[in-house]
């Protein structure tokens, strides 16, 4: 199976992050994932991924048992993914050649199983770059606006509001953000001036998480927006404040879980660094 790629000239380096990504590919339990066998302590042979990079063109090699998937940087303009099956035995399939076929199919079904986990690896690598791109600062025809920093309170407020605004069908204006920050704020909404509302709504604008409707002044929240804001407020409600609490010291008397694995980690890591002082 050949892809190749519309950008030879980054080739190389889009397949190093992939395989940097994929460096546990060798375990049993992605192994059986991607050849849909299960393995457990009696299965023959060695589970293992295999990475060549120094001096020659980047290989990835995973084994199962007598068989094994090869993937290169092809030519520098192709990703070249080859199942090599050395004993059909290994697929419960005999060896005349009528069997050929059903050979295929598994090979090339692990061919897509391989690539369909490297896709998802990759798009945490572009989900990486989105996220950095929404916390820092945008421009766009010459207008720039300021980042939409992750567990800032004030942008914590405009993730709520974007949510509420995404279900009224006509869209909101700018009273209706005036209002809505003011009240998730504690504010009173004659305290925040038209220049504070406009800044935001730029912001917002160019960072591709609004869209202001044709020859109106309303404004629509885009699937992008909406996206962020749920995965924000959520992230940030339901895991970073409550997991803070039980985490940090002081902050919970009810033993939790989470609460107890940090006070071993910090137990062992004083026990450690005291070692390492009796044995200086």
């Amino acid at each position: 199976m050949t892809q190749v790629l519309d950008r030879p000239v980054h080739g190389r380096l889009f397949f190093e992050q992939v395989i940097r990504e994929n460096l546990d590919l060798g375990r049993p339990d992605e192994v059986q994932l991607i050849f849909q066998r299960r393995i457990n302590r009696r299965t023959p042979g060695r589970f293992r991924i295999r990475i060549l990079t120094q001096g020659v063109t980047p290989s990835l090699h995973v084994y199962y048992k007598n068989t094994r998937i090869k993937q290169y940087h092809k030519e520098q303009r192709a990703l070249r993914t080859e199942t090599t099956i050395n004993n059909t035995y290994d697929f419960g399939i005999g060896k005349r050649l009528h069997n050929l076929p059903k050979l295929r199919e598994i090979g090339f079904r692990a061919n897509r199983r391989l690539l369909e986990v490297e896709r998802v690896s990759y798009d945490c690598i572009l989900a990486e770059e989105t996220f950095q791109q929404i916390n820092g600062p945008v421009e766009r025809a010459g207008q720039r606006a300021s980042g939409l920093r992750f567990a800032d309170p004030r942008i914590h407020a405009l993730w709520h509001a974007l949510i509420l605004f995404r279900l009224l069908p006509k869209g909101f204006r700018r009273a209706d953000l005036r209002n809505h920050l003011a009240d998730l704020c504690g504010h009173n909404p004659e305290t925040l001036g038209q220049g504070a509302i406009t800044y935001q709504l730029r912001r917002l604008r160019l960072h591709g998480m609004i869209e202001r409707l044709p020859n109106t002044h309303c404004y629509h929240v885009t699937e992008t927006g909406l996206r962020a804001a749920l995965f924000f407020t959520r992230a940030y409600n339901r895991l970073l404040r409550p997991g803070l609490a039980a985490a940090l010291p002081g902050h919970r008397a009810t033993p939790t879980g989470l609460k107890q694995a940090f006070d071993k980690i910090d137990a062992r890591l004083t026990a450690s660094i005291n070692e390492l002082a009796l044995a200086a």
